[in-house]
């Protein structure tokens, strides 16, 4: 079995070209969002619909109509795009990947699952740390889930970036949550960064363990069988997800949702669990149901992958803004560490 530790960092590297270096979208436009080949359409706001599994990767859609600027004019998709601008804008993009910081029910040594609990005061230090060593990549779009610890560390990490860009999140609960979320700014939505919640990406649901203590429900029912419910791939504890259910709807919504971004040339973080996480890594790195049970990823640490020319290069952990050395990995990422550099507040 190949174990794989990804809380280590693998290199030193900073940034690539402006916060929204993919070329955005800043017309008075409002947008829906189809998936097809299901043909549903919504405005496109907080994204919670249903992720059919899918192995279709260009899946999203997006159109657009006459209406208010909205953050959320800043998604787009490779439909909206010629060919040739697809081209220069997909040549690279950043993925940055961030567990949560540590939640107060980690701080109580309790499953939580998919129950709803804020972070600790380490877990927003941790967030904060997080934030200062990503605050030299570029990021154009925020996915996270649905879960507060989730979206708690995304909007700390952020108030550390360099580009000083506000994460909003989108809001598509109803029409009047939609219209009480609209921004009339051209400026200021320029200085927004969309941030798009999904239960997909929640972590795994732990069934009837959620709340327990994790050394109590060892002494319960075993060390052995709570480990196997606990690290194996395809065995759920009672009532609850294994992490092959958990990976089935956390892949295929970065395949339907997060991939054609990527691949249109945005920059994208996502912040989320450790469960859906390793998902994604098992998905991104090619491993096997055996090998990604040996992933481990520490609270508020994140991890950088490269899209370049279809592939997926993963380069560890970034450093932060206060460490001497290399900072960059690529040209392009290099650039863009020069462009905060250059800019006045």
């Amino acid at each position: 079995m190949a174990s794989s530790v990804y809380h280590q960092g693998i290199s030193t590297f900073q940034s690539s070209g402006p916060c929204n270096s993919s070329g955005l979208h800043q017309e008075c436009m409002k947008i829906s969002l189809s998936l097809f080949p299901r043909g549903q359409s919504f405005s496109l706001g907080l994204l919670r619909s249903e992720s059919s599994i899918s192995g279709n990767r260009n899946s999203s859609v997006i159109r657009a109509s006459a209406a208010p600027i909205l953050v959320s004019d800043q998604v787009s998709s490779p439909s909206n795009r010629s060919t040739d601008a697809i081209s220069k804008k997909s040549n690279e993009a950043a993925l940055i990947l961030i567990r949560h910081g540590e939640s107060m029910w980690n701080e109580k040594n309790l499953f939580t699952g998919c129950v709803d609990v804020p972070l600790t005061k380490k877990g927003i230090e941790e967030a904060i740390e997080a934030g200062k060593r990503i605050s030299n990549i570029p990021v154009d779009i925020i996915f996270t889930s649905s879960l507060i610890r989730a979206q708690m560390t995304a909007m700390l990490a952020m108030t550390q970036h360099r580009c000083r860009k506000v994460p909003i999140i989108m809001h598509n609960e109803s029409e009047k949550a939609k219209l009480w979320s609209e921004i009339y700014s051209e400026d200021t939505t320029k200085q927004s960064v969309p941030v798009i919640a999904a239960w997909q990406l929640n972590e795994r649901m732990y069934g009837e363990l959620q709340g327990l203590n994790k050394q109590e429900t060892a002494e319960r029912f075993g060390k052995e069988k709570v480990h196997e419910w606990r690290r194996s791939y395809d065995v759920p504890p009672p009532h609850g997800e294994s992490l092959e259910m958990c990976a089935e709807r956390a892949v295929a919504y970065f395949s339907e949702h997060i991939e054609p971004q990527l691949s249109a040339g945005k920059n994208v973080m996502i912040a989320a669990h450790g469960n859906s996480l390793r998902s994604i890594i098992m998905y991104l790195d090619e491993l096997t149901s055996q090998e990604v049970i040996s992933v481990e990823l520490s609270t508020g640490i994140p991890l950088l992958y490269i899209l370049k020319k279809g592939k997926f290069l993963r380069r560890g952990s970034p450093v932060g803004p206060t460490e001497a050395g290399v900072y960059a990995y690529t040209r392009s990422l290099a650039q863009y560490r020069q462009k905060l550099d250059e800019m006045v507040y």
